[in-house]
């Protein structure tokens, strides 16, 4: 064979670093494996950021490896797929909501999501909003991201002696993530300005490239912006009041004003909870600039937007005084046809009241032309929560509808089930390392033809398989896949989540003895149930609940012919002592009580952690207080990796339990008193553990495969993958509230 061209290396050299710098690689395995070889201890310890594995490998190295034939195979392979994919023209988006292609959604969102590589959100709604980009690039959709660039993120956690969360904040280098500046045509930044009480404050942008669609994050910490201001972009929702509607501004008023700088007109405007409602502010203001009447203006802006509400919990929802209204519109309002009592009637439920505060809620459902929930429940629970706003209308006819939630299947699946189902539709790797596509297996049959072909939308021909539902639907046949072959994956995924959470305790107690180390070592039990519980520490989720039947709980963890373990994880905001205090209480228990060795506490949860929770917990534990859940979707993200759910039936499970996917902790009611809630989903979440799931994962039959429990996790794979992507929710709000109605 010949030796390389230098043209032909520098080829793959500068694609490899194009794409480092476009998410698509978080949704696509090959990318993700041939960037962890390149420096696999680098790869581990850098967040898994293609970026900084890159200025870890020398270029000189990357040169030289690319020598080597089934590198370099690997390397066009994957550039091929990638460049596919951007160039896909045939697709749903473009068959369906062509006219978005060149007015695009402009989808803003106090946080997204992506990746571990950018801890640049908070918990659920970022993540939903990541997945929501994803599968609008997947669909071909027009649309453009709006956020702001946080330049610690979120906290990173910790746990200190006295078992409290304490939180420790890391400055992230644009140098070192896949994101990019926004330039202008001279190569300069694009700096654009709103005023912020009395001060102009500047700020630009960087882009995020996730796949086809971009993502925009504003920064104000820029010359000439005092300190202060540019402090503003520094910590995800980080601050006070004042701190919070500063950012608010930003972020909508900003927001509008980059799009317009940078030449995108949108033709909605959507609204991922009330946080960037001040952009329908901007949207007016422009109309009143223009010659129009303040009221029309208003109205013409309403006809452009669009609002998510996440929150089912009053104090959830953003309000500001007027007090701390009038200071930071003290400049703004001058700009607009009313003034700060003009305002404030726009964020209260009753105009007139002096005394009620403005609420961002407010704003965006009073300005915009349609609202919808995140589920049914919660679609039902917002129509009465804001009936207030509407109370001429019936309680049903309150104008918010639902979608539900769901997850990007490509991104939430996990490496060893992606390659698990590669070798069932593409046979056994072969041994150069790629796979025996279309060749007959003596087992399972024919396989998938051309199954390794690259599709002109960038998937190979077995991974397209992946997100049809047609596939997931075929898993409850046996003959498909055999109960033994998913059994053993479920051991893989156990196996590898008990092996990361041992060497995440030994990171925690990295000053322990030998001896200590070798505990760490054999902590938790591989043949064990293994239940997980991993979210926001809101008091409402009642991470402890389960322990409130403690001297039961104890007595199932301690019976050796069927034993159980907890593996929990999550944040508490740092201003909520009272979900620090839930954390406290669960490492307390899982250091000092009688679940020790049956229960461990993983810190600092991030994407990573929900991956590895998601993907290797055999029982995944949802008990928030009915109907506080709006939607919840860490449960679907289980979905494809045989994890069932226990859970309460509140936001999504609601709709996805059909009595034979999964377990129900009580009825789809629950009564009012708070108390007797509490006690009443304790006693259910113990009865259903200890007669359902325990009795069911542990029902082995002669060959020791528990073919009951298999059965369950088919069905759960056939019922709930394939129903609750953001596929299909993207689709949903394509049809229902992007596109023009006539």
């Amino acid at each position: 064979m010949r030796p390389f061209a230098v043209n032909e290396i520098t080829e793959m050299v500068t694609g490899l670093h194009q794409l480092a710098r476009n998410l698509w690689w978080t949704w696509d395995q090959d990318a993700q494996d041939l960037f962890s070889q390149l420096s696999p201890r680098s790869w581990r310890n850098l967040y898994h950021n293609p970026v900084a594995v890159l200025h870890e490998v020398s270029e000189y190295e990357l040169r030289v490896r690319l020598h080597n034939r089934l590198l370099a195979d690997q390397v066009r392979r994957v550039l091929r797929k990638w460049r596919a994919y951007m160039n896909d023209r045939d697709t749903w988006g473009a068959k369906h909501a062509p006219e978005l292609l060149d007015r695009p959604v402009a989808y803003f969102s106090a946080e997204f999501g992506f990746h571990e590589t950018l801890p640049i959100s908070a918990g659920g709604l970022g993540v939903l909003a990541g997945d929501h980009m994803k599968s609008a690039s997947d669909l071909g959709l027009g649309m453009v991201g709006l956020s702001l660039f946080y330049r610690e993120g979120y906290f990173i956690q910790t746990v200190n002696e006295e078992n409290w969360q304490v939180e420790h904040y890391a400055h992230l280098n644009p140098r070192n993530l896949p994101l990019e500046p926004v330039l202008d045509g001279n190569g300069e930044p694009v700096v654009c300005s709103l005023d912020i009480g009395m001060t102009e404050v500047f700020f630009r942008a960087w882009r995020i490239n996730v796949g086809r669609v971009p993502v925009y994050l504003l920064d104000t910490d820029i010359e000439p912006n005092e300190q202060r201001m540019r402090d503003l972009t520094l910590r995800v929702y980080g601050g006070d009041s004042t701190t919070r509607i500063m950012q608010e501004m930003l972020l909508g008023i900003g927001g509008v004003r980059l799009l317009r700088a940078l030449g995108v007109q949108p033709s909605v405007f959507h609204m991922n909870e009330g946080h960037s409602a001040f952009l329908t502010l901007e949207l007016a203001r422009e109309k009143f600039a223009a010659g129009m009447p303040w009221e029309q203006a208003l109205e013409e802006g309403r006809k452009e937007c669009v609002f998510t509400t996440h929150t089912p919990v009053p104090a959830g929802h953003d309000r500001f005084n007027k007090d701390l209204v009038g200071y930071a519109f003290s400049q703004y309002v001058r700009q607009l046809g009313t003034d700060v009592e003009g305002l404030m009637r726009l964020g209260r439920v009753k105009p007139e009241d002096h005394n009620e505060t403005f609420c961002m809620t407010v704003l965006a459902l009073r300005q915009s032309r349609a609202a919808n929930a995140v589920s049914e429940l919660h679609g039902r629970v917002s129509r009465e929560m804001w009936h207030c706003l509407y109370p001429d209308r019936p309680v049903e006819e309150v104008p918010i509808g639902h979608i539900t939630n769901g997850v990007h299947l490509l991104g939430w699946m996990k490496g060893t089930v992606r390659r698990f189902w590669r070798r069932e539709l593409c046979g056994p790797l072969n041994h150069n390392g790629s796979a025996n596509g279309g060749e007959a297996d003596a087992t399972n049959g024919p396989l998938l033809a051309d199954a390794n072909e690259i599709l002109p939308s960038g998937l190979a021909r077995w991974e397209a398989e992946l997100v049809k539902p047609e596939f997931w639907q075929r898993i409850e046949d046996p003959e498909f896949v055999k109960d033994e072959e998913l059994w053993a994956l479920r051991y893989r995924l156990r196996r590898e989540l008990i092996e990361f959470t041992r060497r995440r305790l030994l990171i925690q107690g990295e000053r322990i003895s030998r001896k200590a180390f070798i505990e760490y070592d054999h902590l938790l039990n591989v043949d064990a149930l293994t239940i997980g519980f991993a979210r926001r520490f809101a008091t409402y989720k009642r991470a402890a609940l389960i322990f409130d039947q403690f001297d039961n709980i104890v007595r199932l963890v301690k019976d050796r012919n069927q034993p159980v373990q907890f593996i929990f994880a999550g944040k508490a905001h740092p201003r909520d002592d009272e979900g620090k205090r839930l954390i406290q209480k669960i490492i307390h228990l899982s250091k000092y009580s009688d679940l020790r060795g049956h229960l461990v506490f993983i810190e600092d949860y991030d994407i990573h952690v929900a991956r590895m929770m998601v993907s290797g917990c055999d029982v995944w534990l949802n008990n928030p207080r009915r109907p506080l859940e709006a939607s919840g979707t860490s449960g679907m993200k289980c979905g494809p990796h045989g994890c069932l759910n226990l859970s309460i039936l509140d936001g999504w499970w609601r709709e996805g339990y059909d009595g034979t996917n999964g377990f129900a902790i009580g009825e789809d009611s629950h009564p009012d008193n708070i108390q007797e809630q509490d006690r009443i989903d304790s006693a259910n979440l113990y009865r259903v553990l200890s007669e359902q799931v325990i009795p069911l994962f542990y029902n082995r039959d002669e060959a020791g495969i528990p073919r009951q429990w298999i059965r369950m996790m088919r069905r759960a794979m056939a019922t709930l993958v394939p129903r609750f992507t953001t596929d299909r929710m993207v689709r949903e709000y394509v049809e229902r509230y992007y596109l023009p109605r006539s």
